[in-house]
């Protein structure tokens, strides 16, 4: 049996969690609209056209906040064709993903959705075919309350209040040459600095997240964060990442690896956004929005028979098995590291299109990675204590890997402090320690683990519970010493408290 140490200290803390970085994504792709969270006509839609059944898995996340309606979508989506009489709404074609939207769920429908599901909205602008022109339209529409062309339009849809929407995107991967209106780092940090400050004139409370990298792997990565940053610094408050994670290679110790590949790439643009900074000797911090996350790569193959110009498709259907829920658990482990900087972040995406939930015209169900985005999203709030893992490692393409990844943060407020675990090894339990004496009088209150003896695993509407968690009494604290014994490939959850 494999051991290793857990090390904290109450009064040593990374940050607190934003709870932000539980965030999701909903794009105009494939059915993570359509059949996804709207679908009139279903014997599960409610009123409004949205799926019942969805909303309650989503409402069962906690998800604050969600990025909307793109993506490459956004970067050729007009707005208006998605408001007013649906009578009225053209069909268009959408280039990003090859098919035709028909903007029968827009703008103000997702609004009234996510006031279902209890989120808050993260509005993408069009910054490929448009402008800071267009940027000011939507955002006067969106929170203007009334007596402008734009709000008084927003009325005429049935509208009176203004939906409020405090965080914009300006554009989506503009460094990515497949991005409609793609563009050069210098002509991107001019533009995002000029519709920045157009729309701090309709709204100077609103937040605003300038494109980062589309990954860590794009050739212009660092170049293109520093150029960006130096031409827009002082218009911004965040800088986005996005990176996805796939087992190509078919080599699961590798593919778990991949949160040190996370952890050194958002080192890596806190770096690039410190040295804007120093070179400004500005006073504020950029922070980051990791708004687009998650394994892909399961369903890539299928994608590139689908036909063109047909409507909401089943695109980017990644059936996730057991490993990819491992790997997800040390990714949100790896964000909580980072919560200091890490304000936002949004698993890509919620329904459907890689997502921890699926439907059909029978039901919706759990992916497997959809349990430990659960557990961390609901106990993963609070104070992130900086936590020093003494584990063997193994060899990886990344490097030396720990076989335990770990993190405890601690809720003053409800009185918990909860334990989150990988344990990558796929053959060994592992036994942990860490000293609790700090927190006199705690006790193990709860523990979840999710297992399977078969990595490739996976759950279906048939089996949906075939990668599910399971309750375990849990090992208790003796004489504030606790010890606990991980299974292998497993990832675990500990809350303690009075």
């Amino acid at each position: 049996m494999k051991k290793a140490e857990i090390i904290i200290d109450k009064n040593f803390q990374v940050g607190k969690t934003d709870k932000r970085i539980f965030g999701s994504f909903i794009e105009h792709l494939g059915r993570a609209v359509y059949e996804g969270i709207y679908q009139p006509g279903s014997p599960f839609a409610d009123e409004n056209g949205f799926r019942k059944d969805t909303l309650k898995l989503v409402k069962d996340l906690n998800v604050p906040i969600i990025r909307y309606p793109g993506g490459n979508f956004v970067s050729g989506y007009h707005w208006e064709d998605g408001v007013g009489p649906k009578a009225d709404r053209p069909k268009k074609v959408d280039l990003a993903w090859t098919v035709v939207e028909t903007n029968q769920f827009g703008l103000n429908e997702f609004a009234d959705w996510s006031k279902k599901a209890g989120s808050d909205i993260m509005m993408a602008v069009n910054l490929g075919t448009r402008g800071a022109e267009d940027a000011k339209n939507i955002l006067e529409y969106c929170n203007l309350p009334a007596g402008s062309y734009y709000s008084d339009m927003r009325a005429r849809h049935g509208y009176q209040d203004p939906h409020n929407v405090r965080l914009w995107c300006l554009g989506n991967e503009m460094d990515g040459p497949w991005q409609i209106g793609h563009k050069e780092a210098d002509d991107y940090g001019k533009l995002a600095a000029e519709t920045a400050r157009v729309m701090r004139m309709i709204d100077p409370s609103i937040e605003l997240v300038a494109c980062g990298s589309s990954s860590a792997v794009m050739p212009t990565f660092g170049e293109w964060e520093y150029t960006v940053l130096d031409k827009c610094y002082d218009e911004v408050d965040y800088l986005s990442m996005h990176q996805y994670y796939n087992n190509i290679a078919n080599n699961t110790p590798d593919f778990l690896a991949n949160n040190l590949s996370m952890d050194r790439f958002i080192n890596d643009v806190i770096a690039v956004c410190d040295a804007v900074r120093t070179k400004k000797r500005a006073s504020k911090r950029i922070n980051l929005s990791f708004d687009e996350w998650n394994v892909w790569y399961h369903s890539k193959e299928a994608d590139k028979k689908l036909p063109k110009w047909v409507q909401a498709p089943h695109q980017l259907e990644d059936i996730y098995n057991f490993e990819d829920a491992l790997l997800v658990g040390s990714l949100l482990i790896t964000l909580l590291r980072h919560a200091d900087r890490v304000k936002i972040a949004c698993l890509a995406q919620l329904v459907n299109v890689i997502a921890p939930i699926m439907t059909s015209d029978t039901g919706a169900w759990r992916q497997t990675i959809y349990y430990p985005f659960l557990y961390t999203s609901l106990w993963g709030r609070g104070d992130v204590l900086q936590t020093i893992v003494k584990s063997p490692s193994y060899e990886s393409c990344y490097g030396d890997a720990p076989y335990l990844d770990s993190v405890l943060v601690m809720d003053e407020e409800n009185g918990t402090l909860t334990l989150f675990a990988v344990n990558k090894s796929l053959d060994e339990e592992m036994e942990i320690s860490c000293d609790l004496r700090q927190f006199a009088g705690y006790r193990a209150l709860e523990q979840v683990i999710l297992t399977h003896d078969d990595v490739k695993a996976v759950n279906t509407e048939e089996n949906p519970d075939n990668v599910a968690p399971k309750n375990v009494t849990p090992a208790q604290p003796d004489g504030g010493l606790f010890r606990t014994v991980l299974p292998s490939k497993s990832w675990t959850a500990i809350r303690f408290g009075k």
